[in-house]
């Protein structure tokens, strides 16, 4: 009886904990760029820099990876990110979270931003599905693509029995952190660094630019919307089919050396079977255009956004040196 007493007494610390702090950040943590009104929901975007190409990213499954990368990418050319919804600022949709529809409002959000062409795009993971598909049907408005550890439909589809059940775990996993983040449990693995722990790169990157990561993975909203991506993975994947095929399009392909790196001894069973199904990857990707280039990043994780995110600069770098060589 004492022990369910203590369990309910540190669950009411969580959530009090969790209103307390989202009531301070709703007060105090304003977002960086602007919120635009499309089909009735609110969308945060930021966009930063100046050139005559904008860098447009779209972040991993559960990423906001632009949140790390857009100070030094503005540094290059004007850069675009956005928040899907459910992350971040954004409010969540009840439109089915597939590569397609973010296609269409990642178009309709840099329209209303007036935010012209030519777009050079970085596609982060589960962002290489949606910035193939963009390139894919609006080819005048692309000059070239970043792939950073990018995916494969056809491997995604056809994958081995024992990680098609890793993906189930991770897509439990992410439900079960919804109601973590509801709870305030979430919050509270941060508040006692257990994010570093995990991850030690992140000290790498300041305060200011880990605040509104933190503040969205402190939310249900955030794990809600990467399930409902994972569950959308297969329809995804066999949208990505119809583009296979970009033609001459410059794509830079990024490698990372392993997809995960063990930690405290988690995952280390899973890895051998995922470095292989991602080399697989890398050379179907490698077929997608006529003009395909690949970069190790030898020192990351699938994470290089966050491990290795100087080979993300190179680059996109290299592709603005070929273009601005052609004009």
């Amino acid at each position: 009886m004492a022990e369910v007493s203590r369990q309910l007494i540190f669950l009411l610390i969580a959530i009090a904990y969790q209103l307390i702090s989202r009531i301070l950040e709703d007060k105090t943590i304003n977002p960086p760029g602007t919120v635009i009104k499309l089909d009735g929901r609110r969308f945060h975007c930021w966009w930063k820099g100046k050139g005559d190409i904008t860098i447009v990213l779209d972040h991993s499954l559960g990423g906001l990876d632009g949140y790390f990368l857009i100070e030094e990418l503005s540094k290059i050319s004007r850069v675009f990110i956005y928040d899907r919804p459910g992350y971040g600022w954004s409010q969540p949709s009840p439109k089915p979270r597939t590569s397609q529809q973010i296609v269409n409002e990642l178009d309709a959000l840099l329209t209303m931003a007036n935010i012209e062409p030519p777009y050079l795009l970085i596609g982060d993971s589960f962002g290489s599905y949606n910035m193939r598909l963009y390139a894919h049907q609006f080819p005048q408005k692309v000059v070239g693509i970043v792939l950073t550890d990018g995916l494969h439909e056809d491997l995604m589809l056809k994958m081995p029995v024992f990680l098609k059940l890793v993906k189930a775990f991770l897509t439990l996993s992410f439900g079960l952190a919804q109601i973590g983040a509801f709870l305030g449990i979430i919050r509270l693995c941060g508040a006692i660094g257990l994010f570093y722990l995990l991850k030690p790169t992140l000290r790498n990157f300041s305060t200011a630019a880990l605040k509104p990561v933190m503040r969205s993975f402190y939310r249900s909203n955030h794990w809600a919307a990467m399930s409902r991506e994972m569950r959308s993975l297969n329809t995804s994947s066999r949208q990505l089919q119809q583009a296979q095929n970009l033609g001459n399009l410059p794509i830079v392909s990024i490698q990372a050396k392993h997809f995960l790196k063990p930690s405290l001894g988690l995952f280390s069973f899973p890895i051998p079977f995922a470095d292989r199904l991602r080399d697989q990857m890398q050379s179907k990707l490698s077929k997608l255009s006529t003009d395909v280039s690949q970069i190790s990043a030898d020192r990351s994780s699938h994470f290089v956004w966050v491990d290795q995110p100087e080979v993300i600069l190179e680059a996109v770098q290299r592709l603005l040196f070929k273009f601005n060589n052609q004009a």
